[in-house]
């Protein structure tokens, strides 16, 4: 009987897939059969006969064996050469057609849902290694297809070192998602499938809209998949998501022309979604929410910013350029003092993204449009309902701040975001939102109330599998109390450079860690760094990755400073997809 040893299952195991993953495709109506094969890529064969690829690099035989055994199907390994014979075999609570043919040590496996003579016998390629050796470094592995999104798993790695950007490319899928078909199954089918692949392949948004085809953000890139979608199809899409969305946002798109909301959909986790109308017709973009709040470790951010969780007032803000995981960094802040004071915590949202469960604390979320006129409204009310910690989706207007500043000064833990590009900026606004005449008195209050900064970007690894975030934090302190008392901000980078004793640090110290890790190539680090020049100077980071020195190798985990640890949590190979 063929086998493999627990140990050598483990070394096949590791850089594949589990074949359940697989199996999910086998849901499609336009997928006849799941095929694995020694010496070649594993396979979907589709309805109209064509093979399409789920893997980058050819399977070995210890990799057919090790996702055969994960399941439970040994016993079907046949012992001698085969054509290959039925059997009807039960993973998951899910029967299978399953015929396994074998001749030497190379193997055929195909899977399917229905009759088992549906398409032709494909050649076996005696080319691949032998089953009772374990995989070596020199045997090509294959790139396995994204997770499902009950399982947290790591997204899929695509091969190292791809071209940096890959506008108008489809590259990064090619090999790795199924092509999109928009002439089979219902509307709410299409859709559920299309958001379903983009969380599993690790992308933060999706974009709809008819006569295109579908787009995907994954490492901060739009990426075009599958054939352009009909506009009537493409409507009939996005309108079965808008009647489960209730009256509300219908009414705010018929009278506005663009709608926000939340939903839940199951296979495609929870959502942030806008649609607006325009030249083009109706557009759908979708922000894949985290299915649960993450913890600061797995977003790979610095261990000061847990200080929030201990302050029992003040003002703490999340900031960075739209998209760069704000509402996620956020929402681990939250969920930090939920799981270790006993408050009442009132969330105010425009929609509600991530869903808090009941720890320690009293979670009351409201969105504005459901449960609230406006921010303003909201905040006003939450200071009368007894809370702890105020949380607000994002500061927009000087009414808002107003609030924010008020509640803060009054023995209240106010968290909130702002689209600002860095800590200093987002200091600037906030006073910059009063006419001139308060502008004293507000700095005299943001002085007393201002407790922490931190000013987030998203950076894609060398290996452009994920994003890692590089973070800036400006702590509360007298010194910078003073500047922001003093209006003398331009001297806040000197407070940065020298402040570390304050927990501070800078957004190039922050880049500087990760590029000496080998996450993060020189380039790379630069681009995202306010101030370049000031790249590799601490550590000697600038010979890294040196023109013409051997790249660093990437990290096998990600680290303190990596994100994407549970499911690359921002988006930002798997998803993600701001805030």
């Amino acid at each position: 009987m063929v086998g493999v040893t627990s140990t050598a299952r483990a070394a096949y195991a590791g850089p594949v897939a589990d074949l359940d993953r697989y199996l999910r495709y086998l849901e499609r109506e336009d997928v006849a059969e799941l095929v694995l094969q020694t010496g070649k890529v594993a396979a979907l064969r589709l309805t109209d006969g064509r093979l399409h690829p789920l893997t980058k690099q050819s399977l070995i035989a210890g990799h057919v064996v090790a996702l055969l055994d994960g399941v439970g199907l040994r016993t079907v390994l046949p012992s001698r050469d085969t054509a290959g014979d039925d059997h009807v075999v039960e993973i998951e609570g899910v029967a299978y057609r399953c015929r396994i043919a074998r001749h030497g040590d190379q193997l055929q496996v195909r899977l399917t849902t229905g009759p088992s003579e549906a398409g032709p016998d494909l050649e076996l390629d005696d080319s691949a290694g032998d089953i009772s050796k374990p995989a070596t470094a020199t045997a090509p592995a294959p790139a396995p297809t994204p997770p499902p999104v009950a399982k947290a798993q790591p997204p899929a790695q695509p091969p190292a070192h791809p071209a940096a950007k890959a506008s108008g490319s489809e590259g990064l899928f090619r090999g790795r998602l199924p092509t999109m078909t928009w002439t089979r199954g219902s509307a709410e089918q299409r859709v559920l499938a299309l958001l379903r692949e983009a969380r599993e392949s690790g992308c933060s948004d999706v974009h709809l809209v008819g006569g295109l085809p579908a787009r995907l953000r994954r490492l901060g890139e739009l990426i075009k998949v599958g054939d352009p979608i009909p506009e009537a199809g493409a409507i009939q899409m996005l309108e079965c998501l808008l009647a489960q969305a209730g009256p509300q946002p219908r009414a705010q798109l018929d009278k506005l022309g663009y709608a926000d909301f939340a939903l839940e959909l199951e296979g495609a986790g929870r959502l942030r979604i806008n649609f607006a109308r325009g030249r083009s017709g109706l557009k759908g973009c979708f922000r894949l929410v985290v299915d649960r709040p993450p913890t600061l470790i797995e977003l790979g951010l610095p261990s000061e910013l847990a200080k929030v969780a201990t302050y029992h007032q003040g003002l703490a803000i999340v900031s960075g350029p739209s998209g760069q995981g704000k509402t996620t960094t956020m929402a681990a802040l939250v969920d930090l003092v939920n799981g270790s004071k006993p408050h009442h915590i009132i969330t105010v949202e425009d929609p509600i993204e991530v869903v808090h469960p009941v720890k320690q604390a009293v979670m009351s979320q409201r969105q504005v449009g459901r449960h609230t006129d406006s921010f303003h409204r909201a905040l006003k009310a939450a200071l009368r309902e007894d809370p702890d910690v105020i949380v607000i989706g994002e500061l927009r207007d000087r009414e808002t701040v107003e609030m924010a500043l008020q509640a803060a000064e009054t023995g209240h833990l106010v968290i909130a975001s702002m689209s600002t590009p860095s800590g200093a900026k987002t200091i600037d606004r906030l006073i910059d939102m009063f006419p001139a005449e308060d502008q004293q008195q507000v700095r005299s209050t943001m002085a007393g109330a201002l407790k922490i900064v931190v000013s987030q970007r998203l950076v894609p690894t060398a290996d452009r599998s994920r994003q890692v975030a590089a973070a800036e934090l400006i702590t509360g302190s007298v010194p910078l109390w003073s500047l922001i008392r003093d209006n003398k901000l331009f001297q806040l980078p000197s407070l940065l450079q020298r402040g570390r004793g304050f927990g501070m640090i800078r957004v190039e110290d922050s880049l500087d860690e990760l590029l000496a890790a080998g996450t993060i190539d020189i380039e790379t680090a630069r681009a995202h760094a306010d101030e370049p020049k000031l790249i590799g100077r601490s550590i000697g980071a600038a010979q890294i990755n040196a023109p013409g020195a051997a790249p660093a190798s990437p990290p096998t985990s990600p680290g303190a400073g990596a994100l994407g640890a549970v499911r690359n949590l921002f988006g930002r190979g798997s998803k993600p997809e701001g805030s």
